[in-house]
């Protein structure tokens, strides 16, 4: 894996050194450099990376506040470059992967891509089933304020109307006017749009990943990144789904409510 990798310090020679030392390493891109944290937080708005290299003093904003800005979950891993270490408890407080302080040696970065790879590998399923499972109990044992979600839906088949359990819906997707609903291997047209439907279901059993997806979390195998803003969702009869920005948000939304709770994910 190639990590695409951006620079950020304001000193030119700094940039230049690490761009030396990383150009000696094959499994490093240099995709662009940023001289402050205005420039590289427009940069992240933009493109997808894999390592951030971050000095911490900076004019104007520093390090610690473009992390803070961005927020860690948005963030890719981030390593701090810098001579001042009295900054390393707030860094890792803020999730930094590593801390290396100039000037650079060269053994010490590699350490620190060690490092990097290894948080890459450790997050690349966003959310596994056990801990998708253990966000599901959370949200069902805090009980839901509105009781009059949907239970069945009635929908035309040819000739017939027939009530489909909302439990036993997998997954839905937008179908121009239409929503559709794969229950088992069936497919099944129900005349609503998706935005109206998403509202009528129980959130606490049903979550919009994608402006044409809502998933039922218990179908859901786990979730996977593609990127800082993207995903993908897996589901258990291997169903892959795209997973957009709002999707995202919604997800880390999950994620940190459970968070807030130890019994969560343990």
């Amino acid at each position: 894996m190639i990590l695409r990798t951006v620079l950020v310090d304001d000193e030119p020679l700094a940039r230049e050194r690490l761009r030396l030392l990383l150009n000696e390493l094959p499994e490093v891109e240099v995709v662009a450099e940023c001289r402050d944290g205005a420039e590289v937080i427009a940069f992240l708005e933009s493109h997808e990376i894999d390592l951030l290299l971050l000095d911490i003093q900076m004019p104007g904003m520093s390090g610690l506040e473009v992390m803070e800005e961005v927020g860690f979950l948005q963030l890719p891993a981030t390593v701090f470059v810098t001579a001042y270490e009295e900054h390393a408890v707030e860094a890792f407080d803020l999730q930094a992967v590593d801390y290396v302080t100039k000037p650079v040696k060269p053994e010490r970065l590699r350490r620190a891509l060690e490092r990097v790879r290894y948080r890459i590998a450790a997050h690349q399923a966003f959310l596994t089933q056990p801990q998708f499972s253990a966000v599901v109990d959370t949200l069902r044992a805090r009980g839901s304020q509105q009781t009059d979600y949907a239970k069945r839906l009635l929908v035309r088949d040819g000739a017939k109307d027939t009530l489909v359990s909302v439990e036993s819906i997998s997954w839905i997707e937008a179908c121009d006017y239409y929503s559709g609903l794969h229950v088992g291997t069936q497919t099944k047209l129900i005349r609503q749009s998706i935005t109206k439907l998403c509202g009528n279901l129980d959130p606490s059993m049903f979550l919009r990943i994608h402006r044409s997806f809502i998933v039922n979390l218990n179908f859901v195998a786990e979730i996977r990144r593609d990127g800082p803003k993207r995903g993908t969702v897996l589901m258990k009869d291997g169903t892959e789904l795209s997973m957009s920005r709002l999707g995202r948000s919604n997800i880390n939304q999950l994620r940190s409510d459970a968070l807030k709770l130890p019994q969560a994910i343990g």
